[in-house]
Order: structure tokens, then sequence, then C-alpha cells
């Protein structure tokens, strides 16, 4: 059996990764400055982190949610405490674009509606529902294909009201800040647009943080920023460091029975193990703060390069727009310099989302090799 052939890769086996670094079997060491798609949050193999999933392992690693599984309670206790959000209910899933399903699942439940409103650029998952909230038709199988879903311009403040005005709206759904769109960030007006329409109409505001959330930009959440909040929030990526896990956040006025939503893996022991110990790294090695210092720190390094158009970020959400396509510079990174980035639906744009406790040598590294390269170029 072979596999089924849906990724182009790269030329790199990593067997080993510390902190921010890779190596490959040859024992190349590579400078990590994406995280697999913003997944690790504290660093690679980071001591505390191995210890939790360990020590756990060694007791039990899985039952199902038809028994009582206190990490559970301990997770969604301080996850609430960490992100402001104490007084809402925890649901665990295992990834993103599940938790954005179940989090239109619960919008629908709530409202009694169909009608979801989403935005250009936008990217919330391949699956059933969140497919056809997301910006790229190419990816929308005709199975996927949906009438209950309502594509809006970014940033469009008229347009959202316009159609709220039309429709009988169930939610409106939206990234903290924009991944794979290029990092990009919606405006504080259009934020508080959006929820004071939900509110005004009964429908539901979904944030989804998958990938702005869980310390990324300097605050918590990236909608932190704009002093809103929403009903519904959804997690994954950063939350487990590489473990498997999502979440959503739902504010106490939806209310739950029986039967509503379910998982067979969702919130395991070692899920949750792998996600407490995220949040008490983050806790004591202050890594949020960090986030946002060294997002800082890059940005000022590069701000006076000519072969940038815009860099578009929050701590370390970063969208470096060139002037020309990314895809060179991308490649030279890695085969010359060792270095691992990402790219986004704009050919120029350049995705940087290192771990959230990398430190400015590393940032030192990649600020001396992409000027090089763009001297180089220009």
């Amino acid at each position: 059996m072979k596999l089924f052939d849906v990724y182009p890769l790269f030329d790199v086996t990593p067997v080993k990764a510390s902190g921010s670094y890779l190596w490959d079997e040859n024992g190349t060491k590579y400078l990590d400055l994406y995280g697999g798609h913003a997944v690790i949050s504290v660093g690679h193999s980071h001591p505390h982190y191995v210890k939790r999933i360990t020590e756990q392992l060694q007791n039990i690693g899985f039952y199902s949610n038809s028994v009582q599984i206190p990490i559970q309670n301990q997770l969604a206790e301080k996850l609430g405490q960490l992100s402001g959000y104490e007084e809402y209910n925890f649901f665990m899933c295992n990834s993103g674009a599940e938790a954005n399903e179940n989090a239109l699942k619960l919008a629908s439940f709530h409202t009694g509606r169909k009608k979801v409103i989403y935005f250009s650029k936008a990217f919330h998952g391949r699956t059933s529902a969140v497919v056809a909230a997301t910006d790229n038709p190419s990816i929308v199988a005709p199975v996927n294909e949906s009438d209950n879903f309502i594509l809006l311009p970014f940033n469009d403040e008229n347009a959202l009201a316009e159609a709220f005005q039309q429709h009988e709206i169930a939610a409106v759904i939206i990234e903290g800040i924009q991944g794979v769109g290029g990092v990009q960030i919606p405006t504080t007006a259009f934020m508080q647009k959006i929820r004071t329409l939900c509110t005004e109409f009964g429908a539901v505001f979904i944030c989804d943080e998958i990938q702005s959330g869980y310390g990324r930009t300097g605050k918590f959440f990236a909608h932190q920023f704009a002093n809103v909040t929403p009903d519904v929030i959804t997690v994954a990526k950063g939350m487990g460091n590489g473990f498997p896990v999502g979440g959503v956040l739902i504010a106490p006025s939806i209310q739950a029975k029986y039967g509503m939503l379910g998982t067979t893996f969702g919130g395991n022991y070692l899920a949750c193990a792998a996600s407490l110990a995220v949040l008490e790294i983050m806790e004591d090695e202050n890594v949020i703060e960090n986030a946002a210092e060294m997002g800082d720190y890059l940005v000022a390094q590069l701000k006076d390069n000519s072969a940038i158009q815009e860099i578009r970020y929050q701590g370390l959400m970063i969208g470096i727009e060139l002037k020309s396509p990314c895809a060179p510079i991308r490649k030279k990174l890695l085969d010359e310099y060792k270095m691992l980035t990402g790219n986004a639906s704009n050919p120029n744009t350049l995705r940087i989302l290192p771990a959230l406790n990398i430190s400015k040598t590393e940032i030192d590294e990649f600020v001396t090799a992409f000027e090089a390269l763009t001297a180089v170029n220009a």
C-alpha cells in the first residue's frame, strides 16, 4: 500500500527536535520558524511537556467519555483562568476542523437557523460544513456545497449589516487573524460590528482562534485586541504542541443537552496531559509576553527592507508580503540556510509562526539570512 498523494513535500526528514530546532536523519540542523502550521507553541520536546505525557501514559492513556476523567476538569479550569473565560464551558475534540464543525452545529441548535456568514480569504477547515465556510472552491467537493453559507468581503461593515437585514443568520464565523489568507487582521471596528449585530439579531458570534489563539499574538486570543467577547471560541493547533487536540469554548447562555455533541477520542487522558503541560509552561515561562516582544523585535529588524511590500503581524503571527513571489526566498531559506518557513494563499506572503518561546538569537539567525537573500534578489 502507498500513501495517498495529496501533499507536496519538502525533501527533509526530521528525526529529532528540541526547542526551535529540528535534525534530519543525516544530523543536519534546521531552524523551525513555522512549527508545522503554528502547532509548536512551547518548543519541540519541552522537558515538562515530555514528562507530563510520559507520566500519564504510564498510568492510563485512554478511555472514552463514558467515565469520569478528572484531568478534563483540571484543563478546563486552567484554560479558563489563563484565557479570561472562566465562566464559559468547554467541549474537547481532536482538531481545528472538528472544533469548527461543532461550533457551527452548536450555533444552529441554539438559534434554530441555518445561514452562516463567513469572509473572503477565510480558512476554517476541510471537513463537511467548515469547508463550505472556507474561501477556496478548489477544496469544496460537490457533497460539501451548500446555500447555507454566505460569503462577504473581509472587513466590510456595510456588507455585513446588509446581510443581517436580508437573512436569518445563525452565526458569523471569523478567524481572530486569518492565517492561510496571509495574516489578514480584522479591524477593531469590524469585530465590534460583528458582536453588535449578533447580539441585536440573536445570532452566534464564532471566533476561530485555531491558529491565532493560545498566546501566539501576545494576548491569549487575538480577538481580545478588539475588546470583544464571542459566544463560541474554537481552539486547536498550539493547544497540544503537536498532540492532536481541539476544543470549543462555549458561552453559558448556550445550553448543553445529552447527545448534542460527542466524540470518541476527544478529551482523552493523553490529550489533556499534553494540553495541561502547554498551559503550565505558558504560565511559568511567560511565553505570551515573549511572543509579543519577539514579534516586535523581528519586525523592527526588517522594517527598512526594500524587498518587503508590507508586514502584517500581531506577536508571533507574522506575514511578510514581498514585492514578488516568496517561493524562491522560501526555498533558499530551506536549502541554503536550513530554515523552515510557511506560505499563504497570497503567493507573495511568507508566514513566520515560530514557537512562542523563541529567542532573539534565533530570530537574528533568520533576519541575517533573509537580509542576505533579499539583498541578492533586489
